[in-house]
């Protein structure tokens, strides 16, 4: 029985005001939404498993919150319950929040079973062996762990300032007390090498690294000569008649170039393979350019300009090559610019598939593109190997961006000489020193400290 309360005014002209006792009783918090939805299928293991009510709720000490029947962990944010699910692969997951295990600020608990089912996505299964011939033992322990950690860790990656140094894995180093677990070295003066300014034979600077257990890669920004006979460089299309189609025909001046610079760059690389160094190689990179992008898009660099077959002629003439010439210390990545399938110059010539990325801080498109290329590729591993000015690697992770490793470009200015003031400054073109503070605090981030002996 409701229970009438009335006051009465005397007052003119007279009246009367009465309430009900349940017009005093606080509702009980209600949900609003789940997260995965109930029924979702091909869910991230990385995905954020949570309630969300319609208001500030608490959980109680006993909660009882279950995933698949057994009680997990899980804290309350604001209006939202954050559940401890530790997901895995290919599983059907049930959750259950119990009636009574949150409450409201008014200390009203909850009134319903809150019950919700997914399935997280089928395990990658990613390539078992390296495309190289007879591959070196530390080549297959460098790819073997990577394929171990892919998925739930990711590893962090510095590039050379211009060439051949680890300034930026240094610059990192000073600001946070934590290397990056990979440094890329890039090939880029190989028309100026040897010089007492250059020498790609002087290994020591990759030797250092690898010996504090740190995973070597190199890229090679490949200059060709503006015009036959000439004797200044460039990578870019439009300052060469250098021709891509025609890199791989005999006969051609184009294709003396390509025989005298892959001899060149072999000799260098076989001295890493003779000490023992495995290299991560990612050549070609970024060929489409914007090709697929928009009308007028274009390549970036000579080696796309002439469209995809081209591009891949050349990239299997230089795998044939360095093959001959017994590379196989080598981890083929290549890269792509997404819609380029056509530029893929297939499963037997590539090991692991990169995506470059800069000026973009949505986490959640950067996912979206993640998971575009693993379905595009589901047997290889997918890397961010180049980024710049992008949402913080947490963001990315937590919303399903994958990938095997990340690489921030250079700061010229900030790393080009670690004795200048510029050095101690934490601001950087492509990933201040709180970017990487985010990066190395995260649980699933691989530092050069964390790294095993793959030797």
């Amino acid at each position: 029985m409701i229970k009438r309360i009335c006051i009465l005014f005397w007052a003119f002209p007279l009246f009367v005001y009465c309430s009900n006792d349940s017009e005093e009783k606080k509702p009980p918090p209600v949900v609003e939404s789940t997260s995965p939805v109930d029924g979702a299928v091909d869910v991230n293991v990385s995905a954020e498993v949570s309630v969300t009510f319609d208001e500030v709720v608490e959980l109680v000490e006993n909660h009882g919150i279950s995933v698949n029947s057994k009680q997990v962990a899980a804290d309350a944010s604001f209006k939202k319950i954050l559940i401890d699910a530790a997901l895995e692969y290919g599983t059907q997951y049930e959750v259950t929040v119990p009636a009574g295990a949150v409450v409201n600020t008014f200390g009203i608990p909850s009134e319903h079973d809150i019950t919700f089912s997914f399935t997280t996505r089928p395990p990658v299964e990613i390539t078992s062996d390296l495309v190289v011939s007879n591959p070196t033992p530390e080549a297959k322990n460098v790819y073997n762990f990577l394929k171990e950690n892919y998925g739930s860790k990711i590893i962090s990656g510095a590039i050379a300032n211009v060439s051949w140094n680890i300034n930026e894995a240094e610059w990192v180093y000073s600001h946070t007390g934590k290397y990056p677990a990979m440094n890329t070295y890039d090939y880029i003066h190989l028309n100026w090498a040897p010089d007492n300014w250059i020498d790609y034979s002087d290994t020591q600077v990759v030797e250092d690294w690898w010996a504090n257990n740190g995973l070597v890669g190199a890229c090679w920004h490949w200059n060709v000569p503006l015009s036959e006979g000439a004797s200044e460089y460039t990578y870019r299309p439009e300052e060469t008649t250098f021709h891509a189609a025609n890199a791989t025909i005999d006969g051609t001046w184009e294709n003396d170039i390509v025989k005298a610079d892959l001899e060149e760059i072999a000799g260098y690389l076989n001295l890493l393979k003779n000490k023992n160094i495995p290299v991560i190689w990612r050549p070609l990179h970024e060929a489409a350019g914007n090709i697929y992008e928009y009308d007028g898009g274009k390549a970036w660099f000579w080696w796309g300009a002439d469209g995809a077959q081209a591009f891949k002629n050349l990239w299997v003439y230089m795998f044939e090559y360095f093959e001959q010439q017994g590379l196989n210390n080598l981890i083929w990545v290549w890269t792509t610019q997404a819609k380029d399938d056509e530029f893929y110059p297939g499963d037997e010539y590539v090991d692991i598939v990169g995506r470059d990325i800069y000026n973009n801080n949505d986490a959640d498109d950067i996912a979206s593109q993640f998971e575009a290329i693993q379905d595009a590729y589901p047997t290889k591993m997918v890397t961010l190997s180049e980024m710049g000015s992008v949402a913080k690697i947490s963001d990315q992770w937590n919303n399903g961006a994958l990938w095997s490793w990340f690489m921030p470009w250079y700061d010229y200015e900030r790393t080009n000489n670690p004795g200048d003031t510029d050095f101690s400054e934490t601001n950087h073109t492509h990933a201040a020193i709180s970017w990487w503070e985010d990066a190395v605090s995260h649980e699933a981030v691989i530092t050069r400290d964390e790294m095993p002996d793959l030797k």
